[in-house]
């Protein structure tokens, strides 16, 4: 693995110049492993704290606090990808920095319950502190490396680092009526950040490095759903006789995540990221990739506590707490990049039709997950089958879906 500007191996220290573009097998480095691991922590706090609120009929104040709390995940994880893709030179110093970044995502892991539930902020932005501490040291770090416009863009990033982190401390002293849109123009501020400090010089982050790394955390999201619905449907089967109604949702929740898995990967993005004015939006829209494939493992939660009689919703309400980010995930992956790869209309419509279909499922009431999973299974198989008319549309190393 490549893990270093100047090629493989550790060094106690050395200058953080930028990594090249062009770069050969470029990969991930076990340290950025080890952290998105660390994300888990988060995004499994914050699928919690979604069951709760589904489960207790409250969907609208759940979704809009997952969203909240699920962007201040996703947005910490964007912060330390895209920089480690420009400006990874894994020294001492480097470690160390991202060590102070995951003690910042495991605190601000153990605030999600406040910020989602009592619209407490406090824990969460003190990790945030922790967290952008470290990384405007190192973009300060990478500055002392540069000159001319790549060290005006890295130190617009330190500047905008601590001018954002300065409204998420505001957002504690404001009236709480105040705090979530106070919380919505920082999110604003933040997204903005790299279309501005960008703007005339663009950072050397490697195309192939970055949808590895997306990737890979979308690997690691789905592995949370995974392990989040086996455990709620260990527990169900130790507190109830009920297997028939759990193996239904159990092989319905599995087939569907298997399809996100084939779907997602089916298409090497990276061919597109040729420069910002691609990457942003596909980095961006991963919000919804990554918070819908989470919310998956929330549903299939829902689901297994309103088929035991734990969750007093209807079965309406447990079911579209699996089929909508189920269809979110399925069109926001052709949104964002295997339509690009689509060959006639057939191809296009594959995945939106099979979108639609898992929300249709909706209305099957106990039976909607199964028939949920079969709706994704079904898509596909259609894009495999429909990828053989097109051979070309596809590179060899991929399946198309």
């Amino acid at each position: 693995m490549t893990s270093s500007a100047t090629g493989p191996g550790f060094a106690p220290l050395r200058r953080m110049t930028p990594r090249s573009r062009d770069e050969e097998h470029r990969q991930a480095t076990p340290l950025e492993l080890f952290f998105d691991l660390c994300f888990v922590v988060a995004v499994a706090q914050a699928g919690l704290q979604l069951v709760h609120a589904l489960a207790e009929g409250h969907p609208g104040t759940g979704v809009i606090g997952y969203a909240y709390v699920f962007f201040g995940v996703w947005w910490a994880w964007m912060n330390f990808t895209w920089f480690a893709s420009a400006y990874d030179c894994d020294d001492v110093p480097y470690r160390i920095a991202t060590f102070f970044q995951i003690a910042g995502v495991l605190v601000y892991a153990a605030g999600v319950p406040r910020a989602f539930n009592d619209n407490d902020w406090t824990v969460a932005v003190v990790g945030y502190l922790i967290m952008r501490a470290a990384l405007t040291t190192q973009w300060l770090r990478a500055a002392a490396a540069e000159s001319g416009p790549a060290r005006r863009t890295t130190l617009m990033y330190a500047v905008s680092l601590v001018v954002c982190q300065a409204g998420w401390v505001v957002l504690l002293f404001v009236p709480d009526d105040w705090r979530r849109w106070l919380f919505l123009v920082v999110v604003v501020a933040e997204l903005l950040i790299p279309m501005i400090a960008e703007r005339n010089h663009q950072t050397p982050w490697h195309a192939h490095h970055i949808t590895e790394r997306y990737g890979l955390f979308t690997l690691i999201v789905l592995g949370e759903t995974m392990a989040a619905s086996t455990v709620a449907v260990q527990s169900a089967l130790d507190e109830n006789e009920a297997l028939g109604k759990l193996l239904p949702i159990a092989c319905g929740g599995l087939l569907i995540v298997f399809s996100a898995w084939w779907i997602y990967f089916a298409v090497p993005a990276h061919e597109r990221l040729v420069s910002n004015r691609q990457a942003i939006p596909w980095g961006y829209g991963h919000l919804l990739i990554f918070g819908s494939a989470a919310a998956i493992g929330a549903g299939i939660e829902v689901t297994v506590e309103h088929a035991i009689g734990k969750a007093h919703i209807t079965s309406f309400a447990a079911a579209a707490a699996v089929t909508v980010p189920a269809a979110v995930f399925l069109f926001m992956v052709w949104l964002l990049h295997a339509r690009y790869f689509k060959r006639g209309k057939a191809q296009q419509l594959d995945l939106p039709v099979g979108a639609v279909l898992i929300l249709a499922c909706t209305f099957a009431g106990d039976r909607a997950v199964l028939l949920a999973g079969l709706a994704a299974a079904a898509t596909v198989v259609v894009g495999v089958v429909l990828s053989t008319k097109h051979p070309d549309a596809y590179p060899r190393d991929t399946q198309g879906t």
